[in-house]
């Protein structure tokens, strides 16, 4: 329990950095791809209004732009590269402007100009030779000036912070797990101390309680063979077997805990049910119950043998409780096609079970009003906690479902 506890702690601890981490690297590249689209609007707007050439004073126009904009500057206006070309008004180049990009020839100009012009609109991109243009166009009485902006450059900015923030954010998740993983026994060292001192005390009590017990029965008996048997001294032994039920159940719940090594091989789970059942069936049928199995042969499992028999007989012994007068009880042990998991069911009937929160069934000590009243049978709550417990144990898991008056338990575990 205490590692499945670290585990989850560390799980949990960088799963929420991860996800802090993932919102400041996707908000930076958010606002750096944002700025970046921003600035080729803006450059293009100064290039167009000045016809696609440069002036030292476009800059200056361009001032106290909004938050999160770019700023321009007199010298960052020559960083840009681009060109430009003036068309007239049916189509034909009449004027190119290279004299700030240095890679595309006039040809390639005329060709991207033409492309720009047949698509009749006023801003867009164009992909040529593996390069973003981004253009604008500016129309005149008899012609139009088209203003192409590599835009490559630009954008290469905000993928390059991205990739940054990326490889900076794997490199603290990293570190940060390798941090937890050194910590976290520290971490969880307190809930850990309370389980262990939980346990220590649930197994001494136990085992101090069953000496007055101990007491009380023989002295029932040394009363019984003087007296015979009674009305007081019957309710006195039921009372001391009761409480001694109990106890062994504290004890062994407390142990499950306690014992993490366990002797996992594989075993024949389909023999292991088989002997289960048989020695059920009798108190079962006894109760007036029809019990009925489906038991897949030959079917092969990784767990302890003394546990997962443990895990059957708990399973049984509460649908034998529980499982309404002159009711159903069928066991189901098969192997899942897909997953190739072993699914153990054992399924009763359970009339009034419609409204029951089946998830509180696990939890140690739980009594529910209707669920363990049933027949007069009497419960601690501490069987299906045991079963959880083993289930855990074998990495398995294990879950309880309600259908047309019938409660199942559903287990699986891997072949």
């Amino acid at each position: 329990m205490i590692k499945r506890l670290q585990r989850k702690f560390i799980f949990v601890s960088a799963f929420s950095l991860l996800v802090v981490l993932m919102t400041i690297v996707v908000s930076i590249w958010g606002v750096s791809a944002y700025r970046s689209h921003q600035e080729v609007n803006d450059v293009l707007q100064m290039l167009s209004q000045n016809d696609g050439q440069l002036s030292p004073t476009l800059s200056d126009q361009h001032r106290n732009r909004p938050f999160l904009t770019p700023q321009p500057s007199r010298e960052g206006i020559y960083q840009y590269r681009f060109f430009s070309a003036r068309v007239s008004n049916k189509g034909k180049v009449q004027e190119i402007n290279n004299q700030h990009i240095f890679t595309v020839i006039p040809q390639d100009i005329v060709n991207i100009t033409n492309r720009a012009y047949r698509r009749h609109k006023d801003r867009g991109v164009i992909y040529f030779n593996n390069t973003v243009y981004a253009y604008q166009v500016r129309h005149h009485a008899k012609s139009m000036v088209i203003v192409f902006l590599d835009q490559s450059l630009v954008m290469q900015k905000s993928k390059d912070l991205a990739r940054i923030g990326i490889a900076l954010g794997i490199v603290s998740m990293i570190l940060y797990t390798i941090v937890l993983i050194i910590f976290s026994k520290k971490a969880i060292k307190p809930v850990a101390e309370a389980e262990m001192r939980q346990r220590e005390f649930i197994s001494n009590a136990g085992h101090e309680l069953k000496t007055p017990l101990t007491v009380i029965s023989a002295n029932t008996e040394m009363q019984e063979l003087l007296d015979g048997e009674t009305e007081w001294t019957k309710s006195n032994k039921q009372q001391v077997a009761r409480l001694t039920h109990l106890i062994n159940n504290l004890i062994s719940l407390a142990k499950i805990g306690e014992q993490p090594d366990l002797n996992i091989v594989e075993l024949d789970a389909s023999t292991i049910a088989n002997q289960v059942v048989n020695s059920f069936r009798p108190v079962i049928e006894q109760n007036g119950l029809t019990f009925k199995t489906d038991i897949q042969q030959k079917l092969k499992v990784k767990a302890d043998e003394n546990r997962f028999t443990e895990l059957i007989n708990i399973l049984l012994d509460n649908a034998n409780k529980y499982c309404d007068k002159g009711g159903r009880i069928f066991l189901n042990l098969h192997r899942n096609k897909r997953s190739r998991a072993i699914t153990l069911s054992v399924t009763n009937s359970y009339a009034k079970g419609a409204s029951v929160d089946y998830s509180k069934f696990f939890d140690r000590f739980y009594r529910g009003d209707t669920a363990h009243q049933v027949k007069g049978q009497s419960g601690f709550g501490i069987g299906l906690s045991m079963a959880q417990r083993i289930v855990s144990e074998f990495h398995g898991k294990i879950k309880a479902k309600y259908a047309n008056g019938m409660i199942s338990f559903i287990v699986t575990l891997r072949a």
